[in-house]
């Protein structure tokens, strides 16, 4: 079986980040970059899957980005993925842009298996695994924490508001990984040299035309500063007060 793994180059969600001058992308200076934290699970599901079917089973990493992106497709060969393919393309790309890359690579390599993490930590917008799903014509099942396939039959359990349900698919299918569905491997320092010698595959992303285009990027207002009212109960007729005319949260 050949599992795809797609996977994103982002921020670190601790790190510093400035507007550049444009105010349509961030200042690069001082920012680290990671896999994709969600992608992660997504990493270790897609190798516990090769374990789980042997023979020639194969996991491909692939991304969408600019040659920055290697360093998260080492992180996923330094885990164990076999190869990796960088879908290159320096200039932004919207969920459907990147959806499309990662679709037409998907078909040429003949994965029948697809995992995403269930969001990017830049972004946030939880849609591309979807959409590539849908240009696929896969199954989908996102938001997943539980996860089972027996031949081409797949029971998967996935949060939704409130609860969890679970859910029956049929191969071939998109995955969506959320935190709890597993717990990540460390790359072992045999994994991280191994990786070194492994191919990462260099192309030029398909092409797109963007459904949106970014306007602006601002930081959010700064948080006004907290008020000490007292130190005792008899503040409390104030404190309500102010929670209610000023605050207006009761």
């Amino acid at each position: 079986m050949k599992i795809a793994v797609c996977i994103s180059h982002v921020p670190d969600t601790a790190t510093k980040i400035n507007i550049a001058k444009d105010e349509k992308t961030i200042d690069p200076n001082g920012v680290t970059y990671i896999i994709n934290p969600y992608d992660e699970f997504a990493v270790e599901e897609a190798l516990k899957m090769k374990e789980k079917f042997g023979g020639d089973s194969e996991v491909i990493a692939i991304s969408v980005g600019g040659d920055n992106n290697k360093e998260t497709i080492r992180k996923a060969l330094a885990m164990g993925v076999d190869r990796g393919i960088l879908l290159k393309d320096e200039n932004f790309r919207d969920s459907f842009g990147i959806a499309k890359a990662l679709s037409d690579e998907i078909k040429i390599q003949g994965c029948t298996l697809v995992f995403f993490g269930k969001q990017s930590v830049d972004y946030d917008n939880a849609i591309t695994g979807q959409l590539t799903a849908s240009m696929l014509g896969y199954s989908c099942i996102a938001v997943v924490v539980n996860l089972k396939i027996d031949g081409d039959k797949i029971i998967a359990e996935r949060e939704i508001e409130g609860g969890k349900e679970v859910v029956e698919a049929k191969l071939p299918a998109v995955i969506t990984a959320q935190k709890g569905l597993n717990e990540p491997r460390y790359a072992s320092l045999k994994g991280i040299m191994a990786a070194k010698k492994k191919i990462i595959e260099e192309k030029q992303a398909a092409s797109f035309e963007s459904l949106t285009e970014v306007i602006r990027l601002k930081k959010p207002a700064p948080k006004k500063p907290g008020r000490i009212l007292g130190t005792d109960s008899s503040v409390v007729p104030e404190l309500v007060k102010l929670l209610h005319e000023e605050a207006k949260v009761i």
